[in-house]
């Protein structure tokens, strides 16, 4: 019997603060997103409890303007002590990101888990020289199932 591989677990994360994947681009290569070695990261208060299943080939989907639109693979994850003494954890992220079919998001807060086989497919490399549609216009054709 063959066994078939799982696929990974992933993380829902709203892109707070970014209108675009353009914004997203700009705000991960800036150095205060940035770690010592370049990567971009993710600080966030809670340390994922299922850590080791993100880590085998796991990803970050980004949710943008209420529309899921894009995502980056999960490199490692790093504990960070802040100012004020807390433990915290930073999600270092491939800096390549992938843009993804769409899918309206409700607001949330924090990450959700999303499990590989609900994950959205990645839109053809060709693809990602493409305008990308206005974040009103793309929710639409989201919530209707065109894109």
């Amino acid at each position: 019997m063959i066994a078939m591989a799982q696929a990974p677990l992933n993380l829902v994360k709203l892109s707070v603060g970014t209108s675009s994947i353009d914004d997203l681009i700009a705000w991960q290569t800036s150095r205060r997103a940035q770690g010592g070695d370049g990567l971009p990261r993710h600080v966030t208060r809670m340390w994922p409890k299922r850590a080791d299943e993100l880590l085998d080939g796991g990803s970050i989907y980004w949710v943008i303007q209420g529309v899921l639109q894009c995502r980056q693979r999960i490199l490692r994850l790093d504990e960070v002590i802040g100012q004020d003494g807390v433990r915290r954890c930073a999600i270092v992220l491939d800096p390549e990101i992938i843009r993804t079919a769409t899918a309206q998001k409700r607001p949330f807060q924090g990450w959700r888990y999303l499990p590989g086989a609900d994950a959205p497919v990645d839109l053809s490399r060709a693809r990602n020289d493409e305008d990308a549609l206005p974040p009103g216009l793309s929710a639409a054709l989201a919530d209707i199932g065109v894109i």
